[in-house]
């Protein structure tokens, strides 16, 4: 049994997927990117502002489905320049606590609407089940 996770507090999906979908106490969040929930467009600003708005969608979609930042047990990141992984690092500590969650950090071509980091992740929760 899968239920699906939507939230306006998070940029709409743009293609044929779900914001996250939830089987059992697992969640599973589709990939983030910079934008904005209102408009739909990618944010204005430096890539400390865009890494901060992945994780603030990403946190969104968690309230959504009932969890947090800190349930999150599996995160993926993907960056066109791995020379930004300082970046991620400090937006991390700032919005995460230990122990942190297991992490992949991959440098890719390219992202969608162009731009420079994705992140997706893999929530359970507490109490459920």
């Amino acid at each position: 049994m899968k239920d699906e996770i939507q939230t306006t507090k998070a940029p709409a999906a743009i293609g044929t997927y779900s914001q996250a979908i939830r089987s059992g106490k697992t969640v599973y969040l589709s990939g983030q990117i910079p934008l904005d929930s209102a408009s739909g467009e990618l944010i204005d600003g430096d890539f400390t502002q865009r890494v901060t708005q992945v994780v603030n969608n990403l946190a969104a979609v968690c309230a959504a489905a009932g969890g947090s930042l800190q349930h999150i047990v599996k995160l993926n990141v993907y960056l066109t320049d791995l020379s930004g992984f300082e970046v991620v690092n400090t937006v991390m500590a700032e919005n995460f606590t230990q122990p942190y969650p297991a992490r992949a950090a991959i440098e890719v071509t390219a992202l969608p609407k162009g731009t420079d980091v994705e992140m997706d992740a893999v929530m359970v929760l507490p109490g459920l089940g």
